[in-house]
């Protein structure tokens, strides 16, 4: 037989790392982590809740979108606010609870809040039965909370109308299933390897392992995804959500999909190409909490320069320059004019003229432009929150 996976190495599953060639993608990836951890604790109560809020729902959309399912995110927000305890569950919200976007949070929640409960085939048939609440993947039954146990090959294929399917890779036996996955949990709870081994490489070593195991009928990638947040939490000895690795994952789609499938198409435990991908995904989801956290302060420093010298703002008055501020240096697509600040403040023409020339008289916009082709911008020396005015 020709052996064409990555489970059927002969030293399988002795998972093998270049320590030398990983360490710029680990120092870079720990320089981020430090910087974000580093802004993140000069955050007062309020922003560190809406920070965790915004990062569960990041992780829950992105997460789902990568299995090709769409998630509100409104929805998930409302959802993930009631479990963070950031605003009161009316009934009315009760039900207006959807099941899918339940289910997801679910597991995003249980792998990142129980960091220090030990890691067991029950608790991942938990996650499973959380995401398929009904039984189902669409409409088809499936073992739920359970291995697999379908006589059938597990693949992943690309179907080609009359020829033959592209099977990008194909898993273990049903039945070899759950011998695989008691020694990835042996692995996983072993403090020895936990201290072998950098967090990060753990994590994404944790997170192939599941995906070349595959032990689930359906859900194996998120599953996965919240192995690698349950390691990560162990990392760090907190059940924070910080950052998604989801979300950046999903912004490099394609590049997860090759390297997971350059790790498992081939009879090599050394994974060093995967786990360097994977630490430079956890690098940039830290320096996107960074950039986040200090575009909050600059607004932050941007509304409470408006309110010390402009107090007499209207109420139409601050929701276009939000709208404006949020939309960045660029500003809108063809600049702010009259009509969209109609549009936006829900005011009359005249309203909007009116509110715009005083805006001007005050140094909070500068106009350019003539007749039609008038158009206004927040004043230079406003920065953005940078230097105040």
């Amino acid at each position: 037989m020709r052996f064409m996976w990555i489970w059927q190495a002969p030293d399988w599953p002795n998972f093998q790392v270049d320590a030398q060639a990983l360490q710029p993608a680990l120092a870079a990836a720990r320089l981020a982590q430090g910087r974000m951890l580093g802004v993140v604790s000069g955050l007062q109560l309020v922003d560190l809740g809406d920070l965790q809020l915004a990062e569960w729902a990041d992780e829950a959309v992105a997460t789902a979108q990568i299995e090709g399912e769409a998630l509100q995110i409104n929805s998930v927000r409302a959802s993930a606010a009631r479990r963070l305890g950031l605003t009161q569950s009316s009934r009315a919200m009760q039900r207006q609870r959807e099941p899918r976007v339940e289910a997801t949070l679910d597991v995003v929640e249980a792998a990142v809040q129980h960091w220090a409960d030990p890691l067991s085939a029950e608790r991942l048939f938990g996650w499973h039965a959380a995401l398929f609440p009904t039984g189902r993947s669409g409409i088809t039954r499936i073992v739920v909370g359970g291995w697999r146990d379908h006589p059938e090959p597990m693949q992943i294929v690309t179907p080609r109308l009359g020829r033959p399917d592209v099977v990008h890779y194909q898993a273990p036996d049903s039945a070899d299933v759950p011998a695989h996955m008691a020694r990835l949990i042996d692995w996983f709870n072993n403090p020895a390897q936990a201290n072998r081994l950098d967090g990060l490489v753990r994590a994404a070593i944790a997170h192939l392992w599941l995906e070349a195991i595959h032990p689930f009928e359906d859900g194996n990638g998120r599953i996965g995804r919240a192995l690698a947040d349950l390691a990560m939490a162990q990392d760090l000895r907190s059940g924070q959500r910080l950052f998604s690795l989801s979300r950046q994952m999903w912004l490099d789609r394609a590049g997860y999909y090759r390297e997971l499938q350059a790790a498992t198409s081939q009879p090599v435990l050394d994974v060093t190409p995967w786990v360097r991908w994977f630490v430079g995904c956890v690098e940039q989801a830290c320096l996107a909490t960074v950039a986040q956290v200090q575009g909050a302060a600059r607004k932050t420093a941007f509304w409470a320069t408006l309110q010390a010298n402009h107090p007499q703002l209207s109420a139409s008055q601050r929701k276009v320059l939000n709208k404006l501020y949020d939309f960045g240096p660029d500003g809108f697509a063809n600049g702010l004019s009259t009509e969209k600040y109609t549009a936006i403040a829900q005011v009359s023409r005249a309203t909007a003229y009116r509110e715009l020339t005083d805006l001007v008289a005050q140094g909070v916009l500068v106009k350019s432009g003539i007749g039609r082709g008038t158009r206004y911008a927040l004043a230079g020396a406003l920065g953005f929150g940078t230097e105040g005015f």
